[in-house]
C-alpha cells in the first residue's frame, strides 16, 4: 500500500506542475494533504497504530508528565516533513517553469487523484474507524453481559499487582531474544502463565490497559465530546471496578508509580475507583533522599520505584485489613527506553546490535523479579498473591522491526500459595478478563468483572474479548457504546450547579461551560466541552440546548459572576436560567417562552495571556493594542484561574486604532491572574501588545 501511495503523491505532482490552470488551488490542496500525512507520520510513531482511540484520548486528557523529551527525534522528523510539505505553495513563485494557462481538464485530473490519494491513504482507513468506533450505538443488546460481583469474598488474601510497562510476553521468546529475561521466564515457569492475551480496542495505551484489566471495559472517551477528559469531576463514575469491589470487601487499595498521576488521568481514575492511596512522582519528590540521578523525562526510575514497592509492601502487610498494591514500571518505556542506577553497566550482547531498549528490558527483568523474591521470602509470601502484566503491547520502539514479525501477545502472571503452574491459552481473550481471572483465583465462585470473563472459565459466557475477534470486530462497537454511558450514568432531565460550581448531569459532575443536546425523546444526546458556543450555533435545530456558562456568555450587561443556563428548542422556545434556580436544580423539560427569529449566539471566555502570572496588591493598568477585533464591545476581565474568582470585569470598545484600556485594583496578591475576553466563536482578537502596568489612580474595574 505505501508504493501505492507514494506513486499517487508522484503523478500529483505532476499534474501540479503540468498546468497553471488554478494552480493557487492545487497548492493549497497538495500542501494540505501532505501536511495531513506528516501528521499522521508522527501520531503513528506515538501511537503504533495511527489516528486511533488512544489519540483521542490524550488530546483531551492532561498531557503533563509525557516524557516529550523521548520524542524529539519524530518532532524533528514532523518538522521537516511539514517544511517539504509547504514546497507546492513555493513552487507557484518560480517563473522559470513554463507551464499552459490553460487546462481545465488537468486541474480535474488533479482533483480527482487528490481524492482518490486521501482514500487509498491511512487517513481514510483510520477516519472509517473512528467512525465506526465512536459512532451512536444502540448497545441494548449487550447491556447484560455487563456484570459485577455482588457476593462476598470467601478467602481475602493479599495482592500485589506489578504492571510493566510495555511488557509484553513476546520479549520472553527465548528463540527470538535469546537470555534477555531469563528471571521472568523463571518466574513463568512457576506460575499461572497466560498465553495469547491479545489488547482489544480501547486497552492498548497505558491508562486503557489499566481500565481494561481493573473494570473489565474498554476506555473510551465521554460521550459526545472526545475532547473532554481534565474536565469530568470523575472518572467513569458509573463502573465498578476492582478496587471499588475489593474495598466493600474490607481491602485497602495503594497505588505506586514513577510517572506524573496527572498524565491522562490516571491518578484520577485511581482515585475514583477505591484507591486510598496513590503515590505517584509528586510524592518521589517530597521524599528528598531521592536525588536527581533517579529521575528520567518520564519520573523517578523502576529500581526506587520497586524497592519503595516491597518497603510499602512490608508496612501495609503488618496491618490488619487485607491489601491491593499496585505498580506501574517505567523504564521500557517507548522509544528507547531508560536504565536507573542500578542498571547502568546492564548490557545484552544482541544479534541485532546495541540496542538501549534491550538494555532497559534486562534490567527490568531483574528489578521485577528481584521484588518478587523478596515478597515470596518474607513472612507475609505466603498469604499473598502477585500479578505480573503488561499494561499494553509494546508501542513503537527500537524494537518494532522484530516484534512486527513475531505473534505478538501480552504478558499476565499469577503467583502464588495454592496456584498450580501451568500455561493458560486465551482463546479468545484479551486483558478485559484480567481483573476477573483474579478474582476467580480469590474465589472460584467469582467469574465476571464488567464484560470481562475468568480465563479458568471453560465455559465463560459470552465477552467483549470474544467479540472483538469476531467478524472483524463487527459488534465491538457495542461494548464501546456502553463504555461510554459510564462516564455519565444515566441522563437525567434535570440540571444543577453544585456547591463547587459544577454542572450535575447524571452522576457526573463537569466543570462549565458545558453545551448539553437532548433530542426529541429527551434522550441526552450529546455533550459538548469543547468550543461551545460554535457547537451550539451548528446544533441540530430538532434538538433542545441547555447551555450553561457564566451570566456573561449571554448578557451584555451582566458582570457580576453568576451561572446562567440558556435553554432553546425546536419551537422556539427559549428561557434564561439564573444562578438562584440552577443551584436548585432545573428541568429541561419544563415548557419556554416563544422567541422570534433565529437562535441567539452565545460567547465564551477566550484567554489573552498564555498563563497565569503572580501579581502583587495594587493598582493596575491593563494596556492593550488589537490588530483585529470584534466590530461591537465586549468583556475583558481579570481572573484567578486557580480560585475561580473574577477579580475585574469591564465593557470595553477599542477605539480606531485598536487601544484598549481597563483599570483595576488588586486588594491582595493573586497567584495566577489571567486576562480574558469574551467573544462568540465567529468574533476574533489578535493582540499585538500587552502590558499590564502598575497605576496609582483610582481603579475603575
Amino acid at each position: 500500500m505505501l508504493w501505492i501511495l507514494l506513486l499517487s503523491l508522484l503523478l500529483l505532482s505532476w499534474l501540479f506542475l503540468a498546468s497553471a490552470k488554478w494552480v493557487w488551488w492545487k497548492a493549497g490542496l497538495f500542501s494540505l494533504l501532505l501536511l495531513a500525512l506528516s501528521a499522521w507520520w508522527l501520531i503513528d510513531k506515538l501511537s503504533g497504530d495511527g489516528l486511533n482511540a488512544a489519540t483521542l484520548y490524550h488530546l483531551g486528557a492532561d498531557m503533563e508528565g509525557a516524557g516529550v523529551a523521548d520524542f524529539k527525534g519524530y518532532i524533528a522528523g514532523f518538522i521537516v516533513l511539514a517544511a517539504v510539505s509547504l514546497l507546492p505553495l513555493f513552487a507557484t513563485r518560480v517563473k522559470r517553469w513554463r507551464r499552459p494557462t490553460a487546462g481545465g481538464a488537468w486541474f480535474a485530473g488533479f482533483a480527482a487523484l487528490w481524492v482518490a490519494t486521501i482514500m487509498i491513504s491511512p487517513l481514510a482507513r483510520d477516519g472509517q474507524r473512528l467512525y465506526q468506533q465512536l459512532r451512536p450505538v444502540d448497545f441494548a443488546r449487550i447491556a447484560p453481559e455487563y456484570q459485577v460481583p455482588t457476593q462476598a469474598l470467601q478467602r481475602p488474601r493479599n495482592i500485589v499487582w506489578i504492571y510493566g510497562e510495555s511488557l509484553e510476553r513476546t520479549y520472553l521468546d527465548e528463540a527470538v531474544f535469546p537470555g534477555l529475561m531469563p528471571n521472568l521466564n523463571r518466574l513463568a515457569a512457576r506460575s499461572l502463565d497466560v498465553r495469547g492475551l491479545a489488547s482489544a480496542e480501547g486497552g492498548g495505551w497505558t491508562i486503557a490497559g489499566l481500565v481494561s484489566s481493573m473494570c473489565g471495559v474498554p476506555l473510551t472517551t465521554s460521550q459526545g465530546d472526545e475532547n473532554s477528559m481534565d474536565r469530568m469531576g470523575s472518572f467513569l463514575p458509573k463502573a465498578v471496578c476492582l478496587g471499588d469491589y475489593l474495598k466493600q470487601q474490607g481491602y485497602t487499595n495503594h497505588y505506586l508509580g514513577g510517572a506524573n498521576g496527572q498524565f491522562a488521568g490516571k491518578g484520577q481514575f485511581l482515585a475514583s475507583h477505591g484507591f486510598d492511596e496513590v503515590h505517584d512522582l509528586a510524592w518521589f519528590k517530597q521524599q528528598k533522599k531521592i536525588g536527581r540521578i533517579h529521575y528520567s523525562a518520564w519520573g523517578v526510575h523502576d529500581d526506587v520505584l520497586l524497592d519503595t514497592a516491597y518497603q510499602r509492601f512490608e508496612q501495609l502487610s503488618r496491618q490488619d485489613a487485607p491489601f491491593m498494591l499496585t505498580t506501574l514500571t517505567m523504564d521500557t518505556h517507548h522509544p528507547a527506553g531508560h536504565l536507573p542506577v542500578a542498571c547502568k553497566g546492564e548490557r545484552y550482547q544482541s544479534q541485532y546490535g546495541n540496542i538501549s531498549m534491550l538494555n532497559a528490558l534486562k534490567c527490568t527483568d531483574r528489578l521485577i523479579s528481584q521484588l518478587v523474591e523478596r515478597i515470596q521470602a518474607s513472612p507475609y509470601g505466603k498469604d499473598t498473591l502477585i500479578v505480573i502484566a503488561s499494561d499494553h503491547l509494546a508501542m513503537p520502539n527500537d524494537l518494532s522491526h522484530i516484534l512486527t514479525r513475531q505473534k505478538r501477545e501480552n504478558l499476565l502472571l499469577f503467583l502464588g500459595d495454592g496456584v498450580a503452574p501451568r500455561q493458560l491459552a486465551a482463546e479468545d481473550g484479551s486483558t478485559l478478563d484480567s481483573g476477573a481471572t483474579l478474582l476467580s483465583l480469590l474465589d472460584p465462585n467469582l467469574q465476571t468483572m464488567g464484560f470481562g470473563r475468568s480465563l479458568l472459565d471453560d465455559k465463560r459466557a459470552p465477552s467483549a474479548s470474544a467479540a472483538a475477534r469476531r467478524d472483524d470486530g463487527r459488534d465491538y462497537p457495542q461494548y464501546l457504546a456502553f463504555a461510554r454511558s459510564l462516564w455519565l450514568g444515566e441522563p437525567t432531565r434535570q440540571l444543577k450547579i453544585d456547591g463547587d460550581d459544577q454542572v450535575v448531569v447524571g452522576l457526573q459532575h463537569v466543570q462549565p461551560p458545558v453545551l448539553l443536546e437532548y433530542d426529541k425523546d429527551w434522550d441526552l444526546k450529546s455533550v459538548y466541552l469543547e468550543n461551545t458556543s460554535r457547537q451550539f450555533d451548528d446544533a441540530d435545530p430538532d434538538n433542545t440546548l441547555a447551555y450553561v456558562d457564566r451570566c456573561t456568555a449571554f448578557e451584555d450587561g451582566s458582570a457580576d459572576g453568576d451561572w446562567c443556563a440558556l435553554l432553546v428548542n425546536r419551537d422556539n422556545g427559549i428561557k434564561l436560567y439564573r444562578d438562584g434556580q440552577l443551584r436548585n436544580g432545573i428541568d429541561v423539560d419544563a415548557p419556554l417562552d416563544a422567541f422570534q427569529g433565529p437562535r441567539p449566539s452565545v460567547r465564551q471566555a477566550h484567554m489573552i495571556t498564555q498563563k497565569g502570572r503572580r501579581t502583587r496588591a495594587g493598582q493596575y493598568m491593563l494596556q492593550l493594542v488589537a490588530s483585529t477585533r470584534p466590530d461591537r464591545g465586549f468583556w475583558i476581565e481579570a481572573v484567578s484561574s486557580q480560585r475561580k474568582v473574577v477579580l475585574a470585569q469591564q465593557w470595553v470598545q477599542p477605539d480606531a486604532d485598536g487601544k484598549i484600556n481597563v483599570a483595576f485594583g488588586l486588594d491582595h496578591e493573586v497567584d495566577d491572574l489571567e486576562i480574558r475576553a469574551w467573544l462568540n466563536h465567529a468574533e476574533k482578537l489578535a493582540v499585538d501588545t500587552f502590558a499590564l502596568v502598575p497605576s496609582r489612580g483610582r481603579p475603575r474595574g
